[in-house]
């Protein structure tokens, strides 16, 4: 018998499904072209099918795997940090004992994210997310490694968003093994149909729907697993049979969109999309230049009608027997083929493709002409760039991701006991990874810049340094550049350490002048003595 609550969630279903549809096409070709371990979106095929038939040219493949690694390596590499932790009570970020347990937060997170899939899953997320333009993430806890990633496939997931844009129900469509379902969920909580199907074939696929979708009917009066923010449901959908209900604190998934246009709910575009007529243009003029360098290298062959003995032979050391006293000969037919206008015209199609993934951005062709300085600063223009995405992509990606490990781990109990006057204090995420770093470095360098002006001006007139206040300046670049807290002393430790410096050149000035008044008496003994005689 059919529930209601499964009732309900599959003809929300079928109503995102029908919203998705004319993505489908979309990420269909995409996925043919640029990533064709994926192409299954609208067309089904066999594990271990060929999938490479439609692609005369890799450069889309290349470019976009380039640009998933690149931005795995300047946002969340594992080899420096990309986040840490801030007070928004200003007073604490200067307090050495918060900033010493904040730091030990962090250390706590880096190292669960290290013992997790997180580094092969969020590469899968990235490469999803500039071929689909969406891509989706489950992130739950682990018994063994306390969080665990899963990058799920687009053509799994069904989204729509809130009133303020933001994904937040996820409606996943998948399949599991009959024996693996029934190990999950149990044999009584599943349909007599699906009971018996699964007691014939244990081994079958059996298609699942997992919703996920923010909860109307919060109580927050009761704190049980069916009364979270989040409600997370599993049913069937051909019985419409609920397996399991429970819930969650906050949202499991994060969804970022590469661009999303305001008028489209739910799915964003990518480089992708924007490419996609240069890549089936490139494809469709190599494999016409394949065919025309074939024809030239073994080009057709004009055979007289009468007088040679067929079959014509064109392997190596062949024999053609014609008739005797014939002038007739096998002569290849010239096509007047003009390759490298072909061959031209894809370089043009070729550079389009890189440029529309960023490739002339991340690569920086540096000649033996250019300064370090000229590097640098041409580093930090390409870096720039990204600044649209890099946006989007820490609202939509990484503060849902950092914010769902913290309160796992919270939960888990994983994180030391924080003081009393720290508690229930409220948390910022600043980033500091090498992108995030490099489109703040216009900051450092105006300030080098800066003192580099007034040096000449000091050695004149010292009183320009006036209006400088290198507590200030220090504290600006030490924020900007991401420098750790254990590698930067309190307010207190600098105060100590000052009247340390303050005490011990007042002891040494009154050491110099003890030595002075000392040697001015020796030298006065003498004509003391002299005046006395």
């Amino acid at each position: 018998m059919a529930d209601e609550l499964a009732e309900v969630l599959a003809d929300k279903l079928s109503s995102l499904e029908s919203q998705r549809t004319t993505w489908e096409q979309h990420w269909q070709e995409i996925a043919d072209y640029v990533v064709p371990r994926k192409a299954d979106i609208t067309r089904k095929r066999t594990p271990g099918d060929k999938r490479t038939s439609l692609i005369f040219d890799g450069t889309a493949i290349h470019a976009a795997e380039l640009l998933s690694a690149s931005l795995h390596g300047m946002l969340t590499s594992m080899s420096s940090q990309w986040f840490s932790l801030q007070y928004r009570q200003d007073e604490l970020n200067s307090d050495d004992t918060a900033r010493e347990w904040l730091q030990s937060v962090e250390e706590i997170m880096y190292k669960a994210f290290s013992r997790s899939n997180f580094q092969e899953q969020v590469h899968e997320l990235y490469h999803d997310l500039i071929t689909f333009g969406t891509a989706v993430m489950f992130i739950e806890s682990d018994d063994e490694k306390d969080i665990n990633f899963s990058t799920r496939h687009i053509g799994e997931c069904y989204l729509t968003e809130n009133d303020k844009g933001r994904v937040d129900t996820v409606y996943r469509q998948f399949k599991m093994p009959g024996s693996a379902i029934r190990k999950r969920f149990g044999l009584e909580r599943l349909s007599k149909k699906l009971q018996d199907q699964i007691m014939e074939n244990p081994m079958e696929l059996r298609e699942l729907v997992h919703a996920v979708y923010p909860r109307e009917d919060l109580d927050p009066t009761l704190a049980t697993s069916e009364n979270k923010a989040f409600a997370s449901v599993y049913f069937d959908p051909e019985e419409k049979v609920v397996l399991s209900e429970s819930g969650f604190d906050e949202l499991p998934y994060c969804c970022p969109r590469w661009l999303k246009s305001s008028y489209e709910v739910g799915y964003g575009r990518s480089p992708s999309y924007t490419s996609l007529p240069d890549i089936k243009m490139l494809n469709k003029m190599c494999e016409v230049t394949i065919r025309a360098a074939q024809k030239q290298v073994d080009p057709p062959l004009l055979v007289p009608d009468d007088g040679f003995l067929l079959p014509i032979k064109t392997v190596p050391s062949g024999l053609n027997f014609y008739r005797s006293g014939t002038r007739d000969r096998i002569e290849p037919l010239n096509i007047g083929a003009n390759n490298p206008l072909g061959l031209s015209m894809e370089d043009q199609r070729r550079q389009a493709i890189r440029s529309a993934f960023y490739v002339d951005q991340l690569i920086l062709s540096q000649g033996p002409q250019m300064t370090a300085t000229e590097v640098v600063q041409r580093t930090e223009e390409k870096m720039r760039l990204l600044g649209p995405v890099l946006g989007r992509l820490q609202a939509e990606m990484l503060q849902p991701l950092i914010i769902r490990t913290y309160n796992i781990l919270s939960r888990s109990n994983k994180f030391p006991v924080a003081p009393e006057f720290m508690r229930n204090m409220d948390l910022d995420i600043e980033y500091v990874s090498p992108l995030a770093k490099a489109q703040r470095q216009v900051d450092v360098t105006s300030m080098t810049q800066l003192l580099e002006l007034l040096g000449p001006v000091g050695q004149i007139e010292p009183t320009v340094f006036d209006y400088i206040d290198f507590d200030g300046v220090t504290q600006h670049l030490i924020k900007i550049l991401g420098i750790p807290a254990t590698a930067v002393s309190s307010e207190q430790q600098i105060q100590n350490k000052r009247q340390e410096r303050a005490a011990q050149q007042q002891q040494m000035m009154e050491a110099q002048q003890m030595a002075e008044q000392a040697q001015a008496a020796g030298n006065a003994a003498p004509m003391v003595a002299a005046i006395n005689k």
